[in-house]
């Protein structure tokens, strides 16, 4: 029997689901709080689209990847890959919540603008100022009308299986989030301030792009099972020893030609010889530049469709276009 739970097969398949509840029991310094939660993914009715759901079905995913996906998951550790763009870190995500049935991958987007808290949750406190009454008690502030998880705080709210999460470009943050993520990683615990300060104990607040409410209790929660989280980075900074400690990591490369004729294969159905030779000469000529997969699969689907018929000088300026290198690649 397989010690594997993500086996690649790009499928849903429920029985998975089962084996989630019943996986090994972490580390013990990986272990969490059992408080009860909502019991299936449904129950959180996001607000999602069948394209999100379906977007990592014909997701290409290497063993080695695979066993880096699986070690996230035993150790119930975060998982950093780092790789030119195009390597399919983002996907990979969404590929893994469908065949492990987790439910609607949760992403937060990083911007050098983003801070800890818009991860957590979010609070409107102008909304909530506005619609104060003047004399109105503090006991009858309905403070939870104004607060909403983020992705991150959504993740970690307790359930009896894991959630899945993509912190995307976590290198374009500001220098002080991959610390800040640190106790998170490591506690599984949210703590929002606002709520921890109100006289009512229980507080119904909404889980992020969702109008399901769930109740938080004395402003603070830990996670009962630590989410699959998965952050991206292009390499264009250096991360903190203690936060790559914390982390699974696993740097993917750029696919070869073999790996690029099993993508274009499960993306447009087919590999005739001039896709194949399309395939052959963008392999050979990425190392003048950075350039990415998504660069090759539209030049074949836009040139190399018989539903549009061109010349081939048409066609080879198209495909000069759409494969021109992102940066060049300096001599060593």
């Amino acid at each position: 029997m397989s010690w594997e739970i993500f086996t690649r097969t790009n499928e849903p398949d429920p029985e998975k689901n089962l084996k989630l509840g019943r996986l090994p029991a972490p580390p013990s310094w990986r272990a969490f709080s059992a408080t009860g939660g909502p019991t299936s993914p449904d129950d959180f009715a996001l607000d999602v689209t069948q394209r999100e759901l379906d977007r990592g079905s014909n997701y290409v995913c290497s063993p080695e990847l695979a066993e880096a996906v699986n070690a996230a998951l035993y150790l119930r550790r975060p998982l950093l890959l780092t790789g030119n763009p195009g390597t399919g870190k983002s996907t990979l995500v969404y590929a893994v919540a469908r065949e492990l049935c987790l439910g609607p991958v949760l992403r937060w987007a990083i911007t050098s603008r983003t801070t800890m808290r818009d991860g957590l949750y979010l609070y409107d406190a102008l909304g909530r100022l506005g619609e104060r009454q003047p004399g109105a008690s503090v006991d009858k502030d309905d403070v939870g009308k104004f607060v909403e998880l983020g992705p991150l705080g959504t993740a970690l709210y307790p359930t009896g299986w894991p959630r899945a999460l993509l912190i995307d470009e976590i290198d374009k943050s500001d220098l002080d989030l991959p610390n800040d993520l640190l106790n998170v990683f490591e506690d599984g615990e949210v703590n929002i301030p606002e709520l921890t300060r109100h006289p009512e104990p229980r507080v119904d607040v909404r889980f992020w792009r969702s109008q399901r409410k769930v109740t938080i209790t004395q402003g603070k929660f830990m996670c009962e099972q630590f989410p699959f989280v998965v952050l991206t980075s292009n390499g264009e900074r250096s991360f903190p020893g203690p936060f790559l400690r914390r982390c699974i990591q696993f740097t993917i490369p750029d696919p070869g030609e073999a790996q690029l004729r099993e993508i274009v294969q499960n993306r447009l159905g087919t590999v005739t010889d001039s896709v194949s030779n399309l395939i052959k000469k963008f392999d050979a000529d990425r190392p003048k530049g950075d350039v990415a997969t998504d660069q090759l699969l539209n030049a074949i689907f836009l040139t190399l469709d018989e539903k549009r018929p061109m010349t081939d000088a048409v066609r080879e300026r198209l495909q000069r276009t759409l494969l021109a290198v992102i940066a060049q690649i300096e001599p060593k």
